[in-house]
């Protein structure tokens, strides 16, 4: 890492359906070998997976924030997406701390951007491990899974939250 100065942060652009920043960013979490157009297959069919068989997904929550990020027309996929995503992002996590010998895991609070990338990388790692045929249907089916409050990605975040919860006494290593 550079002590002289910070790298600048690259700008993405939005995706090309909803012009939406965040599902541009998933995207990009999601694409191995250079291969966009793949990857915005996968998500948009997921998207559209999400909307045919998530009849039992709840759509009246606080969707107001996902319509907002969302540029151009919103789905009830993108909507459903954005709430997972909200759902999953952790607020603790733990780090290593070497005090005279010893290391402690910390609990400490989770930036945004480190929260986003969390919940993200989470939902991808669950999905490429589901059972499900293809790629569109193993994340369709983890973003349900999510938004019901059970899945893979669901159970990271609260094991996450468990472990801060139980190393809460080292909270005065906090740095």
């Amino acid at each position: 890492m550079s002590r002289r100065r910070k790298p600048e942060k690259r700008t993405i652009l939005p995706d090309a359906r909803f012009g939406d920043l965040v599902l541009s960013k998933f995207m990009n979490n999601l694409m191995e070998d250079g291969k966009k157009s793949v990857a915005e297959g996968i998500v948009y069919g997921a998207l559209e997976l999400v909307e045919t068989k998530g009849k039992n997904i709840a759509d009246d929550e606080g969707d107001a924030d996902a319509q907002g990020k969302a540029g151009g027309g919103s789905s009830k996929g993108l909507r459903v997406f954005h709430r997972v995503l909200k759902k999953i992002r952790p607020q603790l996590e733990v780090r290593s701390r070497r005090v005279g010998g010893a290391t402690y895991q910390v609990p400490t609070e989770v930036r945004p951007e480190r929260a986003v990338a969390l919940a993200m990388r989470w939902i991808i790692d669950a999905a490429r491990k589901r059972g499900e045929r293809t790629m569109m249907e193993r994340l369709a089916g983890e973003i349900i899974d999510a938004a019901n409050d059970r899945g893979t990605a669901v159970k990271k975040r609260d094991d996450t939250h468990k472990m801060a919860e139980a190393n809460k006494a080292f909270a005065h290593f906090r740095w």
